[in-house]
């Protein structure tokens, strides 16, 4: 398999010395920037600038026919956010003051050291990856279209706050720098990765693993692979997944997990850009994304000291946070379907028909395991299920064993009533009856049946008290 280019766009290289034009671009290959043009001549800069997209400019100060000093403000001015390293051997402060008023993005004088070279090229890399992602993410944000609803198909939603998020997913898919998807177990975090590789453009794989409980060897091991006699037992040359991914993602699952040895090793990755495999003192370079994913809070494990802090803010360069299933009951219909269609399919049983009950319990309970506790109630309910309308039984049971009653109030924000103030009269008994049948009535869209249920009555009972209150209604004046 083939390196895939770094950076996405080239670096374009112009100085009328051939043989340091050579030595560039033998430096900048060896540190992994493949992806490299050269220019002997400033004249023939604007033909390149409409040929390509460039990611950085190295361009030298003084040419023949067409001098750095006459070229930098064209670019400056076409392409105000590509960064320009000006390279001189003039060695003048008022020069560089020049330069640097004219839109370069940083001055070296030459001889310039290789290490100097290439930490200016790499700041210069990522400052142009920040200014794209910028640019992107207003884009996005503005825009109410998704460009690529496809990469999200996976995903059952009609949520607005979900589709602004598809929309952030967008602005920063197609940026190399790492992402950070948090939220509660079972809300679909793998599947928010996939949609940001699909977003992404890349043309590697998808690469999963979920890294919880690996002590450091087993984690450097299935990341970077081993060489051969690096250990008892490696009688031949392995590699990892890390390489697998080259061009594409690497999803890491529970990061919140990863032991302290192993994080400095992924700091390195995602830092460097590099690793070593087992038994090698050769780094090798990659290009492969880096998507982490935790439901444990890393601000407080950073606190603690359980996770460094370098690395959590190098990994959470982009935020995604998926919201959990209490966050999104106007989704229930929908991955009710989605679920009951799945699991009869992969039964070979006729879909069968929810009855219009069962949203309305599923509405009432918080779902402490998400869309995976949603998705294993269908799996249980079709796996019962004979025939004609489904039963709510199975549901009931797992909420119950959940919970230990069928089915507690929602654990949703409700204002305190005004008559539990304490400069406020109490109600009568007969009032707060009635605000809480009205209540349970308004939380159940009017369902008698399940109102009864989280008053803790009966359906005939619930039923008397109506008949009690309408009647008082009729009796008033």
């Amino acid at each position: 398999m083939s390196t895939p280019a770094f950076p996405v766009h080239p670096v374009l290289l112009v100085d009328d010395d051939k043989d340091l034009l050579r030595n560039y671009v033998y430096t900048l290959r060896a540190d992994g920037i493949t992806n490299v043009i050269t220019c002997e001549d400033g004249a023939g800069v604007d033909a390149l600038m409409k040929e390509h997209e460039f990611d950085a400019v190295l361009l030298d100060l003084n040419m023949p026919r067409l001098s750095g000093r006459d070229v930098l403000p064209r670019i400056v001015q076409r392409h105000p956010d590509l960064p320009v390293i000006v390279v001189t051997g003039v060695d003048e402060v008022d020069t560089a003051v020049k330069c640097m008023r004219a839109g370069a993005f940083d001055y070296m004088v030459k001889p310039v050291k290789e290490e100097h070279l290439l930490t200016g090229l790499r700041r210069a890399l990522d400052v142009r990856d920040v200014r794209r992602e910028n640019a992107l993410l207003t884009q996005h944000l503005l825009s109410t279209e998704l460009t690529q609803p496809d990469a999200f198909s996976d995903i059952v939603t009609s949520d607005a706050g979900m589709r602004s998020l598809f929309q952030y997913i967008e602005a920063i898919a197609g940026t190399p720098q790492p992402i950070l998807v948090t939220g509660e177990t079972g809300v679909g975090k793998e599947l928010i990765a996939r949609a940001i590789h699909q977003s992404s453009g890349r043309t590697g794989e998808f690469i999963p693993v979920n890294i919880a409980g690996l002590d450091d060897n087993v984690f450097s091991d299935t990341l970077f692979g081993h060489v051969k006699g690096a250990f008892t037992g490696a009688m031949d040359v392995r590699k990892g997944l890390i390489e697998r991914a080259e061009g594409g993602t690497l999803f890491l699952d529970e990061i919140g997990d990863l032991n302290s040895m192993s994080q400095v090793k992924l700091l390195r990755l995602v830092q460097e850009r590099e690793y070593f495999a087992l038994g090698s003192d050769s780094a090798k370079r990659t290009n492969a994304r880096i998507v982490v994913a935790t439901n444990r809070d890393l601000q407080t494990l950073q606190r603690s000291g359980d996770f460094r802090e370098d690395l959590y803010f190098r990994l959470r360069s982009h935020h995604v946070n998926a919201p959990p299933l209490r966050e999104r009951r106007g989704d229930l219909p929908r991955l009710l379907d989605h679920f009951l269609a799945r699991s009869a399919t992969e039964m070979k049983k006729k879909k069968p028909t929810p009855p219009p009950e069962l949203v309305t319990l599923l509405s009432t309970y918080s779902f402490p395991g998400n869309i995976r506790e949603l998705e294993a109630m269908c799996y249980d309910a079709v796996s019962t299920h004979k025939s004609g309308v489904l039963s709510m039984s199975t549901f009931r049971d797992a909420i119950s064993r959940e919970q230990g009653s069928v089915p507690e109030l929602p654990a949703l924000p409700v204002p305190s009533p005004d008559f539990l103030s304490p400069d406020q009269p109490l109600p009568s008994i007969r009032q707060a009856e009635r605000l809480l049948i009205e209540e349970a009535l308004r939380r159940t869209d009017g369902n008698q049946t399940m109102a009864s249920q989280l008053l803790g009555i009966t359906r005939q009972t619930l039923n008397r008290h109506l008949k009690n209150m309408r009647a008082q209604e009729e009796d008033q004046p």
